[in-house]
């Protein structure tokens, strides 16, 4: 049985990488009729909330596997062995080694400490942390999205996988919390050959066989990727919207995913979306007050639902936009012809037959102090005979 899993950024809030990660792991479980299982804090509620308004359902909450039996297994095997250098160190071993032209991968040297040296080392209050010696081999493996994949692992440093207080990192709980959850599929973030050769490497390790495991990478995202989804949630993007423009679709896609997506690309899919909206979608969330003719009015002439404040606005408040050079004239034929109330979507029509012809583009800007926007025969009648000749009076 297919099992996925997704493992909630630790800060707390989706960024759009996690976002991306999720949406294609809640798809190919769901294509798949197979489990979706979630690592998260059982307090962040804020990641939760922003899979639920994504609409990623879940189907386990995702446990601790057994860390420490882990890590006395490595140490046991020899492959887990401890480091006292500190970060300038390691840096200026690296730096060292670039200037030469070496490899910038870790040395090693921590391999050939001593018990004396080591026990000097923590008699001078050092703790030391513990990397995870990798084999000596090239890992091949076909990724379901990316294809073709390969990982040099002596081109690759020695993890750490125990910090100095103890702690196991992600490059090790990844792996056992897989294990324990009998995950059979890994789709996520692109980090790297040398990430997914480490994951690998583990696996074996721990005498699991790395061919039952298929892997799925989703491609960088760069700046895109760092876009919160509280933010673009915030700023009126439907959910629906940003599921398509990521690329989850009905069904789980390694086409769609496999493609960066365009952030230039985002307004106008959202705008299609809100174009399909009811009313009684979106009804609480305009303005107080706004009713269902004026949301027929603008839906379909919105990129995001916040767009709306300013319709509202335009059509209930007081507008000054500049005067086009010129417009004396149909100003005052605007005024002479404008026709009585009550308005329906047919004034604007029989309002224009009076005038000259080409006005609309200099009618709309007087009247909305926009150039482009929502129909004048369907704003028209919202914004009144009243508000009209105040604007006309005012140009």
């Amino acid at each position: 049985m297919t099992r996925v899993r997704f493992i909630a950024p630790p800060s707390g809030g989706l960024l759009i990488t996690g976002a991306r990660v999720a949406l294609a792991n809640h798809a190919f479980a769901k294509n798949r009729r197979g489990t979706f299982v979630l690592r998260a804090a059982a307090d962040d509620d804020r990641t939760l909330s922003e899979l639920s308004w994504l609409g990623v359902e879940w189907n386990e909450i995702g446990k601790s596997g057994d860390y420490a039996g882990a890590i006395q297994h490595l140490k046991d095997t020899g492959r887990l062995y401890p480091c006292f250098e500190s970060e300038v160190e390691l840096r200026a071993k690296r730096e060292f080694r670039i200037k030469r032209g070496r490899p910038a991968t870790y040395d090693r040297a921590m391999l050939k400490l001593t018990p004396e040296q080591r026990a000097s080392a923590e008699a001078g209050g050092k703790q030391p942390y513990w990397r995870f010696r990798l084999s000596n081999r090239l890992l091949n493996w076909n990724d379901m999205i990316s294809g073709r994949r390969e990982a040099k692992l002596p081109m690759v440093s020695d993890p750490v996988l125990v910090t100095a207080d103890g702690a196991p990192t992600t490059a090790l709980t990844s792996v056992i919390d897989d294990v324990s959850d009998s995950v059979t599929h890994v789709i996520r973030a692109d980090e790297g050959d040398g990430t997914t050769g480490i994951y690998l490497d583990l696996l074996e390790a721990f005498g699991e066989n790395p061919d039952q495991l298929v892997f799925g990478h989703l491609p960088v995202l760069g700046d895109t990727g760092r876009l919160a989804v509280r933010a673009l949630r915030a700023d009126g993007i439907e959910a629906e919207g940003l599921s398509r423009w990521i690329g989850a679709g009905g069904r789980f896609s390694a086409r769609q995913f496999a493609r960066n997506p365009d952030a230039a690309m985002l307004p106008s899919i959202n705008r299609e979306v809100l174009a399909r909206r009811d009313f009684a979608d979106v009804a609480d969330r305009l303005p107080a007050g706004a009713t269902e003719p004026f949301w027929l009015a603008i839906r379909g002439h919105v990129d995001l639902l916040n767009e709306a404040r300013h319709w509202w606005d335009v059509v209930n408040g007081a507008v000054f936009p500049p005067i086009p050079t010129g417009s004396g004239a149909l100003i005052q034929a605007a005024r002479a012809a404008l026709p009585p109330e009550p308005w329906d979507p047919g004034t604007w029509a029989a309002w224009r037959a009076n005038l000259p012809p080409g006005s609309d583009d200099t009618l709309r800007l007087l009247l909305t102090g926009e150039e482009q926007g929502p129909e004048l025969a369907s704003l028209l009648p919202l914004i009144s005979r009243f508000r009209v000749l105040e604007r006309l009076r005012g140009a």
